[in-house]
Parts: structure tokens; sequence; C-alpha cells
């Protein structure tokens, strides 16, 4: 990828002198000609276009490049803009630290040396001579359009600097035993990021329904805010992608051959050339309205995307756990059989509990004021009865099996004791539930006004685009029930269908009707831990078909605990203070979804096998949707 750093140095604010100082300089950009070898132009470079790839060295000696003022390219005047040549420097370090040659991703016996590639060598433009030369030439301009000596010497600096790091390149791809291929090609992930990046520093902003006229200072400020933001979510993503990376590897193993590589991009020096990025397109955008920052967020969130979306478009050619959707499709050659997903509902998908919903829903179904004090009144008492009841109920149990809980942590999981302590919690749902049921708290409810609601229900982040995706797949191995103590199953349909995509098995209580109108009674199918439990093993045995079945739960509340455990993968998402309270005096051990990710992959590289064993004792943690998101579907 090519990457522009164009920075005013006009402000419509006043800045210190030693930080900004007026310069002007070329935007780095390539223009639609450039000299590929002395005195001789190479043609548009077109989508998927196939050069000569010459290594970066060779390149620069059979080209006889040097630069001169006979050299120079004009260009039209709307590319020329003001630089902070500290900008500058801070983009130039990223491309020739993080950028060489055009390489296929090597087939690797290792999960994270595929892992570095996939997210460091995210350059494939730079591997075509060309390209350089597009950047070279282009630097050269930078120190043409210098306003002073010191500027022009500066500049003039970093291009050798450049030259200098685009030799020392070819020194670390031997190390690693690669060599240049013999043919080389843009490829549609890489273009679609740097098309993107070029329109974007032209003035045209994808996907807005304007461009920006470079010629006023503040245009040009703008201009420069909305181009670094697509370079910005680079330099962030490759600096906390090599920091996770090395913390991961073996502190024993320090003579892989990514050691440079990964070291240089998860130094301090590339930290702070991201910070500086950061904060100079804070600072630029001081100035813009709501609007235009609106547009800088779009084109920093769309150029992250390209990004991943190129690291997703590499061939990977040995079997990894990630996305765990692939393990079980049809055509894949290590598929692992059917999966099924099991989700609680209440607060681990929404982000209000139902149950207070459908009271608000009896509420304003009051004929009157006076019924309408009654509903809320009645059932705030009964709220409060349980949380009360509730809470007792998990302190006795911490208190009175303290001494069970410290004699079984030794040997892991203490799972009959924790069955007991939730059969005791068991007990206080069931008798919440028939509290209300005899309460008819719920009574009068319209049949019409629930699924209404269930509509409009708010979803926490990232979970519904979850299910629309899986439901997108269409694998026929896979297989999604929610399993919920709600009241109401239309409830939770409802929630689902507003987006037709989405058609999911439910496994909850349902309120009677009569004529559309809740008669008050229900029908108790999931009240308790135990309820979900054997709704689980059900689930599961008639899934197998004589094939192996995986599962995996998601959940948040303690009622979720027993099928957390039971599930190949528990996934526990949110605080969930009460369920690692409870899970930690039965010897449950909480470890985020990430890291048992890596262990689990390690163990797949080493011996062959994804063991995927039910009722363990650890679950994994997770904040948010989009790490489910992307364990399962993968991006």
């Amino acid at each position: 990828m090519i990457y522009i750093a164009s920075t005013p140095t006009r402000s419509t604010r006043s800045t210190p002198a030693s930080a900004h100082r007026e310069q002007a300089s070329e935007v780095l950009r390539p223009t639609s000609k450039c000299p590929f070898v002395r005195g001789q132009s190479a043609p548009e470079q077109p989508r998927g276009a196939t050069y000569d790839p010459l290594c970066v060295t060779n390149f620069l000696e059979k080209s006889n490049l040097e630069f001169s003022a006979s050299d120079r390219i004009l260009v039209p005047d709307q590319w020329k803009a003001s630089v902070d040549h500290k900008i500058v420097d801070d983009t130039i370090d990223l491309l020739v630290q993080a950028t060489y040659v055009h390489i296929s991703l090597p087939t690797t016996d290792n999960f994270f040396e595929l892992l570095t590639w996939c997210y460091v060598l995210d350059q494939k433009s730079f591997g075509n001579p060309l390209a350089w030369c597009y950047v070279l030439d282009q630097y050269e301009l930078a120190e043409e359009y210098a306003d002073d000596d010191e500027d022009k010497d500066a500049i003039g600096k970093l291009r050798k600097r450049v030259l200098k790091r685009l030799r020392n390149q070819d020194k670390l791809i031997s190390e690693w035993g690669f060599e240049p291929p013999k043919e080389c090609s843009r490829d549609e992930a890489t273009a679609k990021y740097t098309e993107f990046l070029m329109e974007t520093a032209s003035g045209k902003i994808v996907g807005e329904k304007f461009s920006v006229n470079i010629v006023t200072p503040f245009e040009k400020t703008k201009l420069a805010a909305y181009t670094l933001s697509v370079i910005s979510p680079c330099m962030r993503l490759y600096s906390f992608i090599s920091k996770e990376i090395q913390a991961l590897l073996d502190p024993n193993e320090s003579n892989h051959v990514y050691k440079k590589w990964l070291d240089s991009l998860s130094s301090q020096k590339f930290e702070a050339s991201a910070a500086r990025i950061e904060d100079l397109l804070d600072k630029l955008s001081v100035s813009l309205t709501g609007e235009e920052l609106d547009v800088v967020e779009r084109l920093y969130h769309r150029a992250m995307k390209l990004e991943l979306e190129f690291i997703w478009s590499q061939q990977v050619a040995q079997k990894t756990i990630l996305p765990f959707s692939r393990l079980h499709k049809p055509d894949y050659a290590g598929q692992e059989g059917n999966l099924v997903i099991f989700c609680d509902f209440d607060l681990t998908c929404t982000a209000i509990d139902s149950s207070a919903l459908l009271a608000e829903l009896a509420i304003l179904a009051a004929t009157d004021v006076c019924e309408s004090e009654d509903v809320r009144s009645t059932w705030n008492a009964l709220f409060s009865q349980y949380v009360e009841e509730y809470q007792q109920c998990i302190d006795k149990i911490m208190s009175v099996e303290a001494g069970i809980e410290q004699f079984d942590r030794g040997n892991g999981l203490n799972y009959e004791g924790l069955c007991k302590a939730l059969e005791q919690i068991s007990e206080v749902e069931k008798d919440a539930t028939s509290r209300m049921v005899r309460s008819n708290v719920l009574k009068g409810l319209n049949r019409t006004e629930v699924k209404r609601a269930g509509e409009k229900l708010a979803f926490q982040e990232g979970c519904k685009k979850f299910f629309e995706d899986l439901k997108e797949s269409k694998n026929p191995r896979m297989d999604v029930h929610v399993l919920s103590y709600c009241w109401s199953g239309d409830l939770i349909k409802s929630a689902f269908s507003s987006d037709e995509q989405i058609t999911l098995n439910v496994h909850s209580n349902d309120l009677v009707y009569e004529e559309s109108i809740s008669t008050g009674n229900m029908i108790t199918k999931m009240e308790s831990p135990m309820d979900k439990l054997r709704a689980f093993n059900d689930i599961a045995k008639s899934n197998t078909n004589n094939t192996k079945t995986s599962t995996v739960y998601i959940g948040g509340s303690v009622g979720d605990l027993l099928c957390l455990l039971e599930a190949d993968i528990g996934i526990v998402i949110g605080s969930g203070t009460s369920l690692m309270k409870l899970g930690n005096h039965y010897g449950v051990s909480f470890v985020p979804l990430f890291s048992g990710l890596v262990s689990k992959q390690r163990e797949l590289t080493e011996i062959g096998v994804f063991n995927t064993k039910g009722t363990s004792n650890i679950l994994y943690t997770v904040s948010s949707w989009d790490e489910i998101y992307a364990f399962i579907l993968g991006k």
C-alpha cells in the first residue's frame, strides 16, 4: 500500500513555531506517470497489472535511479500541499518498516508466524518496483517544494534513509528464506485500500456526496485531516497486533525469523510515530465542523475495514481453529461435524431485561390511573422480594459451602457441589415465577403490542449483526437455539424476526392468551438453571446424527452456569458478577477468550487435534459481541 502524509503548516489557529514551521511539499502520492528508469516513463498501473518483479536493491541499481532536477515530474497544482516534515518522517518510517516486496504468504507450521505475515506484510503494492518508484519520486518532489534550505536538507535526509532502508530489507527477507516471486501483481484487497487512499488524498471522498476543492488553507487542512484519518488506522493496527504477537511468543524462543520485524513494529519508537500521527489528526480536527468530524470517523472506520479485509483475503493452508464455524462446513477438509450454538436472551442479547419491559406494558395496558398504579406497586413488590430472596440464597451458599469448596478446589471443579447450589437457586426462581402468575400482574396484555415491543427491543451492540451474518453464512451444519427465562416466546421471536434473515429456535416460557389478550397465566417451560441444562442436553443429543457435535454456549447469568460448563466452549459475556463469584467458589476458572484460543491453537498445531471437551472447569470471557463474532465467523 502507498501512504500519503499531508499536513498543513498554515493553520486557522495559532501553533508554536517550533512545532509547525511553514514549508511546502508534494503529497506522497503516485502520479499518472513516473520514471521507471532514467528518461523513461512507466505505464499507468491498472488493477491486477503485472511487472518485472525486481528485488528492490537490484531495481535501484539497474534503473540507475538518481534524484536530480532533470528527473522531476511536474504534477497538477491540486496535488501540492503543505506538510510537516516530522509527519513525513513518521509516515516514511511506516512505509519502510512495514513494507517490502510482493510475496505470497508462506505455508508455515507455526500459526503465529502466519499471523505475523497476515498482519505485517500488508503492503503488497510495494512489491513491484513501479510502486516504490512512485514513492521515491514523490519524496523527491517533497524536497523540491520546501521553502528553505533547512527543510530541503531535512527532507533530503529522509529520502536517503528510505533508500538505505530499502536495501536493508533485502537482507531481512533473505534471512527469512524467501525470494521475490517471478511475477507480482496487485491483489484486489490491496487495490481497494490503495484506490481509497488515493481518492481521499485527491479530494474525492469515497462514500460522501461531495469533493474537496484544494484552494484555501482551510480546505488543505480539511483534506489533510481526511487523508490522515485513512493513514492512522494502519499504524495503530500494526502497533497493536505486533505487541499482541510479541506477548504470545515464548520468551525462550528469541531467534525466530520475524524477530527484527516484530521488534520494530512493537517498539516505543513506532508507537510514538503512531501516536504523533493521531495527535496531528486531533489538531487538524479542531477547526472542523460536526459534519466534517463525522466524515473523519467514517473514513477511519472504512480504512480499518479495508486493512482487515486484506488480512482475511490471505490464503491459509494449515488447519486453524478460527473461524470456528469453518471447522464445521461440509466442504472443509478437516470438518468436525455439526455446530450447535446456544444463547441466553435477557442481558446477554438485550440491553434491558424483558421482564421489566413486560411489566411496563402491563402498566400501560391498565384501564385507568388507579389500576395502573396498582400494577406498578404489585410489580415493584414482587421484584424487590425476588432480589432479596435471591441475594440471601447466594450468601447462604457462599458461607455454608466454604469448607467443601476449599477441599475440592485442589482437584478442579466441584461440579456436584455446584449443582446442589443451583438447585437451591432454582427454587427461588420458581417461587418468584409462581408469585408473579398468582398476582395477575401480566393480565390484559395485547399479543400484538407484545410483538411490537419485541421488534423495538434494544440489543447489545454487535449481537444482532452476529446472528444476521450467521444466518447469511447458510452453513447446514450449524444450528442456533435461544434458552431463556423470558416470560414470552413471542417477544423473543419478534425481537429477532424484525430482520427477516434471522430465524432461531426459541425455548422459553409463554403467556396464555384468549383472543389475543393475556389471561395472566403462563406456560412454564424454562424457570431455572436445571431446566436450561435439561433443554441443552436434549438438543445436543438430538443433533448428533452419528457425527460429532460441537457446542458453544453464550450467557452471562448464574442460570447459565451449568450450560456454560457442559458446552464444549462456554463464553461468558459481560461482567456477570454473581456468576463469577459463584463459579470461583466451586473451582471454575475464567480465562479471556483470546488467551484460551491461543492455547487451543498451539494444541492443534502440536498434536493435530482440537480437543473440545465439555464439563471442564474453564469458561471463556469476552467484553463484547465483536469477540464472539471474530471467534465463530472470523470477519
